[in-house]
């Protein structure tokens, strides 16, 4: 029998993370306290309550709409903005969970991959294996020139930078330490076999780097690895490295087809395809009658700050939405000239999803229907479950629960929503035992054999290889 579907719950160490304005709200306020450390320590312990695989901990390194409007929308609005570094919490939210697993987005232009892969090594270890790597090329140009750079690198040459940085992790994780090297033996006054520990000589377009990785095998080595891109590099970057990705899928059948895709695009470079789960957003208003759950969704609706919202969607696809024509089309800006260089998958999910008369959807469309991403579905806890079963029957398997404010909303869906999950065997009632890897596969510590992972070699080849 497969597991039960995947649950990650979606966080940002930001006082907004999508719900832009509704801190102004009572409810809202709650976010006040995303500086501190005691509401992610009261979150997690409420996660692994609620029986979830994973915490998402999403990151951003710039700020969102620096180049449209007056520039200030997003600081006005605390939208993604400020935002603490994910890593430096890791170690105290595992240390007050047993089970729950530790996703962390760090982007390739933040860290030199030899320091990062020591940072998540070093988590593993003190996690006991639960740590995760959401891999990010970066998409705000701010954040490109937080680190020096004029302007964002292009849209395939980063996936290209992120194929070499991926690898020189790899190499570190799996190939620098052989099974056997730690020894601790006083008789032979070896702590560790220097002779099955290796340099990794990495010769590359933008790394060099000698080894050998200075900490030893975690539990898992490799950390369980996470990605989002839906572009066509992206999805091809996805089957090469991925162990979970996100679909863009708006619909269920729409997600039928993306998975299909990438089943394919797995086979075809020998990856077993089941070594990749795909999962889908899901963000809900929880009511106890429908309409009290309407009744919320409208009252998240009219205290949206659309300003705030297009700042987001501006800095996340270089396009300048402040006084754009609510009537165009996603066609048409798809076709805009600056959309091949920011993401490309971002609307491309809406203008395919089904609205039932074939009418095109324009940027109002998208606004109202898609863009608000917390309460997209709003209901009762068993039409939460009958949505659920929905996309689950269409092959996914699982979800990012986007929550309504990052604190202060995960009890309601642990208390209400979890139970008729259960119930229905859409969720698990108990962990099973190990590292976060074996927990979401069901198999062993290490990384899947037809992973990229294995093919990378020691040595000195100077070219990086898809």
């Amino acid at each position: 029998m497969p597991r039960e579907l995947l649950y990650n719950a979606f966080l940002h160490l930001t006082p907004n993370h999508h719900s832009h304005g509704y801190w102004r709200t009572p409810e809202g306020q709650v976010q006040y306290g995303y500086s501190k450390l005691d509401p992610y320590v009261e979150i997690v312990k409420t996660l692994e309550r609620g029986r979830f695989d994973t915490l998402f901990i999403a990151d951003v390194s710039g700020v969102y709409d620096l180049d449209f409007g007056d520039g200030t929308a997003s600081i006005r609005a605390g939208s993604q903005f400020p935002e603490p570094d994910p890593v430096t919490i890791v170690s105290a939210l595992g240390l007050v969970t047993e089970h729950l697993g530790i996703a962390v987005t760090s982007n390739i232009i933040q860290s030199h991959p030899f320091a990062f892969a020591r940072q998540l090594s070093s988590l593993d270890h003190f996690t006991g294996g639960r740590v995760g790597w959401n891999i990010v090329t970066s998409y705000l140009r701010n954040g490109f020139q937080n680190f020096g750079y004029e302007d964002i690198v292009g849209h395939d040459e980063r996936y290209e930078w992120a194929q070499e940085y991926v690898d020189v992790t790899y190499k570190l994780w799996e190939k620098s330490w052989e099974d056997g090297a730690v020894l601790h033996d006083p008789e032979t006054n070896r702590f560790f076999d220097p002779e099955k520990i290796h340099r990794i000589d990495h010769r590359g377009p933008r790394y060099s780097v000698a080894g050998p990785h200075i900490v030893e095998p975690s539990p898992q080595r490799t950390p369980v690895l996470f990605q989002a891109g839906n572009s066509p590099i992206g999805r091809e970057f996805a089957v090469r490295n991925a162990e979970v990705t996100f679909l863009p899928s708006v619909t269920p059948e729409a997600a039928r087809r993306d998975i299909a895709v990438l089943d394919d695009l797995a086979r075809a470079q020998g990856r077993d395809p089941a070594s990749l789960k795909k999962i889908v957003q899901l963000s809900t208003v929880i009511g106890s009658t429908e309409e009290e759950a309407l009744r919320k969704q409208r009252h998240l609706h009219d205290n949206t700050d659309f300003a705030a919202l297009q700042a987001f969607y501006s800095g996340g696809t270089g396009i300048d939405f402040f006084g754009l024509d609510p009537a165009t089309t996603l066609t048409e800006l798809q076709e805009r000239a600056s959309f091949g260089e920011h993401v490309r998958s971002t609307l491309r999910a809406a203008a395919d999803a089904d609205h039932g008369n074939g009418a095109p959807v324009t940027w109002g469309d998208y606004l109202l229907r898609h863009a608000l991403l917390p309460g997209r579905f709003a209901g009762t806890p068993e039409q939460i479950a009958d949505e659920v079963q929905r996309w689950a029957d269409a092959g996914v398997d699982g979800f990012n629960v986007v929550p309504i404010t990052t604190l202060g909303w995960w009890d309601e869906w642990v208390d209400h929503v979890l139970p008729v999950l259960q119930r229905r065997g859409l969720a698990q009632r108990e962990y099973h035992p190990g590292t976060l890897r074996e927990k979401l596969f069901r198999k062993e510590a290490a990384i899947d054999p037809t992973h990229r992972a294995h093919t990378v070699t020691l040595g000195g080849d100077r070219t990086v290889r898809a």
